[in-house]
């Protein structure tokens, strides 16, 4: 009988990870051990079970999935990482990759493309469902340049899932879109909100989107005064 490979699911939306899950049961070969709504919850997991597999989402409560991709790969270097997110952009993806991941799928493609990542990581491979292609990706991994970083002092005191909300707010989604594309409430939403201004010392929805296109994160033409 063929050994199952094992794998834990890392995200703070417990809709989500039942999705997962469901795909991956699609396939008998596969079985999640366990799951986790943030990076101390999951560190404890791998610690425990020591994966072949961990899909991880970028953004969660207490660290980014970056970090934390290092340090599974800290307690079990045999664990393949997987990001599972809704960031396409490529600072994210050079940082996933950088940081030991070998695989990066966005959440919208997973119900398609999650199986077939799965297998491919398993196997030793770079996925990606994007264009960039896997000798793109090796090239990435391999470069010696700095890490790709966002140069604001006052944009790293934002948390992971504030830093999420001001992009969304800045490609101008609105309260409720963000509510329904993150699984979390209106209100909650409208807290992140006020807090990035607070933090930021901005005043409306234009001097956010204006501050997210000064840092690269979204192309200014999306808005037009």
């Amino acid at each position: 009988m063929v050994q199952k490979k094992t794998i834990l699911i890392v995200d703070d939306h417990g809709l989500f990870r039942d999705g997962l899950k469901a795909i991956i049961e699609r396939n008998a070969n596969f079985e999640v051990v366990g799951e986790a709504g943030n990076g101390r919850e999951a560190l404890k997991m791998v610690q425990k079970f020591k994966p072949d597999v961990a899909l991880i989402d970028i953004s969660l409560p207490d660290k980014s999935g970056i970090e934390l991709t290092r340090d599974v790969l800290k307690f079990s270097p045999t664990t393949r990482i997987m990001i599972v997110s809704m960031h396409s952009k490529i600072d994210y993806i050079v940082g996933a990759f950088r940081a030991g991941a070998t695989g990066y799928v966005i959440k919208e493609s997973a119900s398609d493309k999650l199986l077939q990542g799965i297998k491919t990581v398993i196997k030793g491979d770079f996925f990606m469902d994007t264009s960039v292609s896997q000798k793109i990706v090796k090239k990435l991994v391999g470069l010696q340049e700095k890490e790709i970083k966002i140069p604001d002092d006052a944009y790293d005191t934002l948390t992971p899932r504030e830093q999420e909300i001001m992009a969304l707010v800045a490609e101008g989604h609105s309260t409720n879109e963000i509510g329904e594309m993150l699984f979390i409430s209106s209100k909650t939403v409208e807290n992140h909100r006020s807090s990035i201004m607070r933090k930021l010392d901005l005043h409306s929805m234009i001097d956010i989107a204006r501050y997210a296109a000064k840092l690269g994160l979204i192309n200014i033409d999306l808005w037009k005064e």
